[in-house]
């Protein structure tokens, strides 16, 4: 008979349980960095500037924040301000979604002359840096009379490299050609396939490129301060631009816009995080 095995003796030294701490420790500590300017946006938004400006700072919550927000919207035409942000956020979103996923589709599904030059020459679109984009930009802008206005915001992008490419592949891996090919043969038009087909199976990518392009808009302030002139027109990151000044900034309120701007994010990015994973890893693995 064969001798029963018996457990190797353990290591001096070799704790399994001592790995696993250590990288609670270390996830610990980065959360704290990266959560750290949250909290004392919050903090710094209920306390005054002399109170901000004290050494060492406040840590905690005070009493300053409904006079930090009448300052606030004292100085500016905050919630007109607000209102804008929302409106080209929403607009950016909806138009992208649908005109990328449009295009994903155009690439993914139909065969057509030069489709991989064009294809390779919409990815080349996003190795350009921004900054490329800012003199033609206006130009073209104030072309168009648009100088000013929120649509030089939302419609120029409508149609990103990023989100055609990310449609594309979710389509390539995610929505079965047969199935297209059958719904052809049943006399569906292309454009009734893509409304009862192809975006029903894209939800997941939709919801990843919505709260990603959502983001992008909202903290849009190269393109705001590019082509709006009146404060009446400002989104909220320029807006609160204003606000700062070599001499007088008044920080409490400041603090308070941006806290009033960040709520709205991290309520969007905890009600979605789930889907914006699920969206990134979809396809991935068949």
């Amino acid at each position: 008979m064969s001798e029963p095995l018996h457990p190797s003796p353990m290591v001096p030294g070799d704790q399994p349980g001592l790995s696993r701490v250590l990288a609670l420790a270390f996830v610990a500590a980065g959360a704290f960095v990266m959560l750290a300017p949250f909290w004392f946006m919050f903090v710094f938004a209920t306390h005054s500037r002399t109170e901000i400006m004290s050494l060492p700072p406040p840590v905690f919550f005070g009493a300053e924040l409904l006079d930090n927000v009448r300052l606030l919207t004292g100085r500016l035409p905050f919630w007109r301000n607000l209102g804008w942000s929302l409106y080209v956020a929403l607009l950016s979103t909806g138009l992208t979604l649908l005109f990328c996923s449009m295009g994903g589709y155009a690439f993914a599904c139909f065969d057509f002359r030069f489709k991989k030059p064009l294809f390779l020459l919409v990815l080349g679109t996003m190795l350009l840096p921004g900054f490329m984009n800012m003199i033609p930009a206006f130009m073209i802008m104030d072309r168009l009379g648009w100088i000013d206005q929120p649509r030089a915001l939302y419609i120029p992008g409508a149609a990103g490299a990023f989100g055609i490419f990310l449609m594309r592949q979710f389509i390539v891996g995610a929505v079965p050609r047969e199935l297209i090919e059958a719904a052809r043969m049943d006399g569906c038009g292309e454009f009734s396939i893509y409304l009862r087909i192809v975006l029903p199976l894209l939800k997941p990518a939709l919801g990843t490129l919505g709260l990603v392009t959502f983001i992008a808009s909202w903290n849009n302030f190269i393109g705001a301060l590019i082509v709006l002139r009146s404060p009446e027109m400002f989104t909220l990151p320029l807006a609160l631009r204003t606000l700062q000044s070599p001499v007088d900034t008044e920080w409490g309120a400041l603090m308070a816009g941006a806290a009033i701007a960040t709520l709205p994010l991290l309520v969007l990015f905890a009600l979605s995080s789930r889907q914006l994973i699920s969206g990134l890893t979809a396809g991935a693995v068949k």
